[in-house]
């Protein structure tokens, strides 16, 4: 019995050892991928757009005194709308650049 399932778990790790390139190759996002990005992570990117909107407007000040008013808009503003509207759906690995 043991040899048996000792034998079944070296084919199905032979057997596995090819699904990560298999994967890799297929760039579109998965069903799940998609229903976790439209439920779960673009309301939080919204939700991130709008914080970040208003810590953007409170830190203006400190901002355009040190001259630094794009680097804070592009972080606070701009990545998280980026992230929130033109992602395309599913695309999580995007949000990484």
């Amino acid at each position: 019995m043991k040899t048996k399932c000792l034998a079944l778990v070296c084919a199905l790790a032979l057997a596995g050892a090819g699904a990560p390139r298999a994967a890799a190759a297929d760039k579109t996002p998965g069903p799940l991928a998609v229903a976790a990005d439209a439920v779960v992570v673009r309301p939080l990117c919204l939700a991130s757009t709008i914080v970040g909107s208003a810590l953007f407007v409170v830190a203006l000040p400190v901002a355009a005194a040190s001259k630094s008013v794009k680097p804070t808009a592009e972080a606070l503003v701009a990545k998280p709308a980026a992230a929130t509207f033109k992602r395309p759906l599913g695309d999580l690995d995007a949000m990484a650049e």
